[in-house]
């Protein structure tokens, strides 16, 4: 029988497992409005960003696509979005499209407002307060895993993640596509050297080129300016952690991608087409990393950590699992799920899979995991200034 978990029914058949207020900011002028809305409205989130103006071309595009889609998450009930009034990115295209979700969405600009920032977030306030009442009034229902979207995200890696926190994920991977859920794997700068390796798992010769070509497409063009990107590979974080190579750090993040079938590649903040196991181009950062995967729509994100972070995602909720027992004791107050018992009780990766299924489910369910009881929400979106054209 398949699995379920308790999540919030939302229009258009999605599901969502946590049941936030979004506001908001078009721009990086009104961050501070937004973020004084969300300090007084319950069960809001602020979504600030330092970019909306003096864009052009796919870099406006592509904050356009990423905060449409964090709008549109299903974890959010409804969204306030604020902006300036002078701004590139207009605070009314961003009502418009979120609005296709069907969702309750409002939008007001801070130079319509007289009176200015006082009266705005009083304005902003009780928008979303009357959001938050509506909101309430829902309750949890039944949903099967076939309705999640799973993001694969690590950071801090260090020579253990490969071979235990790192597997153990990918053991949830395959279990999410194999209820007919979506999973979805970011940071294509650490598939170089493994690429071979996840072209044998495409679902067709046209998706084994598209894994392919955005690696290619990178090292020729940071050639092009004199630049080995290799050479940025691993990070000195993850060279003390004991990686030695980009291979050996590949081999590690594309473990959390199971033994799945590939289905496509998405660039960043995209939304798979259909079900399965999706690849998202990305550059590594973490931040950037869990935003795109909110933005494509993951309602849940794991992230496996060797050196330990405390960082987190204001809409979707992130599970931190870490395979070293040291850094499993001295940033235990950040893990959720300690995947060192591999080493030290001989746990398999089967074993703490199943552990950290568990914890899915339970997340699933309202469990807050320790980057959301420490408020740890954080954005950052990636800019394509240095790809000015599509990497798929």
């Amino acid at each position: 029988m398949t699995e379920e978990f308790m999540g919030y029914a939302r229009p258009k058949g999605m599901v969502g497992i946590r049941n936030k207020i979004g506001i908001m900011a078009s721009v990086s002028c009104v961050d501070f409005v937004v973020e004084k809305i969300a300090r007084g409205v319950e069960n809001s989130v602020a979504i600030t960003h330092p970019l909306g103006c003096g864009q052009f071309g796919q870099d406006l595009t592509n904050v356009q696509r990423t905060l449409v889609g964090l709008g549109s998450n299903p974890n959010l009930y409804g969204v306030l979005i604020v902006g300036l009034g002078c701004e590139n990115l207009k605070s009314d295209y961003l009502a418009k499209n979120i609005k296709r979700t069907k969702k309750p969405v409002e939008h007001f600009d801070l130079q319509d407002v007289n009176g200015g920032e006082p009266v705005a977030v009083e304005k902003g306030i009780k928008i979303a307060k009357q959001m938050t009442a509506e909101a309430k009034e829902l309750k949890r229902e039944p949903f099967d895993f076939s309705h999640l979207i799973l993001g694969l995200e690590c950071g801090g890696s260090d020579s253990i993640s490969g071979i235990t926190a790192n597997p153990a994920v990918g053991v949830v991977s395959d279990k999410i596509v194999k209820y007919g859920g979506t999973s979805i794997l970011p940071e294509f700068t650490e598939w170089i050297g493994t690429e071979h390796l996840l072209m044998k798992r495409a679902i067709s010769e046209k998706v084994a080129r598209q894994i392919e070509l955005p690696i290619k497409r990178l090292l020729e063009r940071t050639m092009e300016i004199g630049v080995d990107f290799r050479g940025s590979q691993p990070t000195p974080g993850n060279i003390e952690g004991g990686l030695t190579t980009i291979e050996e750090k590949s081999l590690g993040t594309t473990a959390k991608s199971g033994k799945s079938p590939i289905s496509g590649v998405i660039n960043y903040s995209q939304k798979p087409k259909r079900k399965g196991l999706w690849l998202m181009v990305e550059p590594g950062n973490d931040i950037e990393s869990m935003t795109g995967l909110a933005a494509a729509g993951a309602q849940i994100i794991t992230m496996t950590t060797g050196r330990g972070t405390p960082t987190g995602n204001p809409i979707a909720p992130v599970i931190k699992l870490c395979g070293n027992p040291h850094t499993c004791d001295w940033l235990k107050v950040h893990i959720d799920v300690d995947a060192s018992k591999i080493i030290t009780e001989n746990k398999s990766v089967e074993n703490v899979g199943e552990i950290l299924w568990q914890d899915v489910k339970a997340t699933c369910n309202g469990k807050l995991t320790k980057a959301e009881l420490f408020g740890h929400y954080n954005i950052a979106i990636w800019r394509h200034l240095a790809f000015p054209f599509s990497l798929v």
